[in-house]
């Protein structure tokens, strides 16, 4: 290689005066430099990705993106403290009582969260029901702690509506969902309820029938039981993948139809 090509490098070769055997020399360099070049960018492929610049998204944007606006899925006992704070608002400003105390929601919780049911907007809790099996024809004082694996009954303990979410027709939405959700279950042949009268209208919209008066009563309050029964399980189980969550733990978008049912 001449003396001006080695001191310039490959830009010193294009106005160098070299011999036939410089040239060659010369030659294989650049070829030797080319494929190294070449194999360094191979190997780098898998490390290199393209640079793109990052979208200005509001906060308020990101948490769309991240959060259903509606959804509705199973309870865990995460959700215990919000589901009493619900049940809490509800029902002790009307009647003074709970129907479940908060070590109560979580053991139900615990032991069978495949029969409860909540409805979310964008994470938030806003509506929800906890059922329980049960093993006889009426309610008993027991079926307010117990789940009774074997039984074919589903003792609906609660259904709540977060106060700011009332009027909008989901606590029947909620109910006609949970009843649904109900029937793919192959050992699940009835829901029982016990009730204030002032409610028994309500639920009565929600298909549920008069059994008589409960047995169960708290301090001073009566109750009245009611019933639904589950039917046309072998349909059901062969058109309703979309809500058998808690076997598959799917989330179930709301529609805009649900969503603007009036109670």
């Amino acid at each position: 290689m001449c003396r001006k090509a080695a001191l310039n490098g490959p830009e010193g070769l294009k106005g160098a005066s070299c011999g036939a055997g410089e040239k060659e020399t010369t030659q294989l360099f650049l070829e030797g430099e080319e494929y190294n070049r070449m194999m360094y960018v191979v190997g780098a492929q898998p490390f290199i990705k393209p640079m793109q610049p990052s979208p200005s998204i509001s906060p308020g944007m990101q948490r769309r993106h991240t959060l259903p606006a509606s959804e509705v899925r199973p309870l865990n006992t995460q959700d215990a403290i919000s589901v009493f704070e619900i049940e809490r608002e509800a029902f002790i400003s009307v009647s003074g009582e709970c129907p479940l105390h908060l070590d109560e929601v979580r053991h139900f919780l615990t032991l069978c969260p495949e029969f409860s049911m909540g409805w979310f907007e964008e994470g938030r809790l806003v509506a929800f029901i906890i059922g329980s099996l049960w093993d006889q024809d009426r309610l008993t004082t027991d079926a307010l702690t117990l789940h009774k694996p074997r039984g074919s009954t589903v003792h609906i303990h609660v259904l709540a509506v977060h106060r700011t979410f009332r009027q909008q027709g989901k606590g029947p939405i909620l109910m006609w969902r949970y009843l649904q959700y109900l029937r793919c279950l192959p050992n699940v042949r009835r829901a029982v309820l016990m009730c204030e009268d002032v409610l028994v209208p309500f639920y009565r919209k929600s298909g549920f029938k008069v059994l008589g008066q409960c047995e169960i009563t708290v301090a001073n309050l009566t109750f009245t039981e009611m019933w639904y029964p589950i039917s046309g399980h072998a349909y059901m189980r062969r058109n309703s993948e979309a809500i058998r969550f808690p076997l598959h733990p799917l989330t179930v978008p709301l529609t805009k139809t649900d969503e603007h049912v009036d109670v």
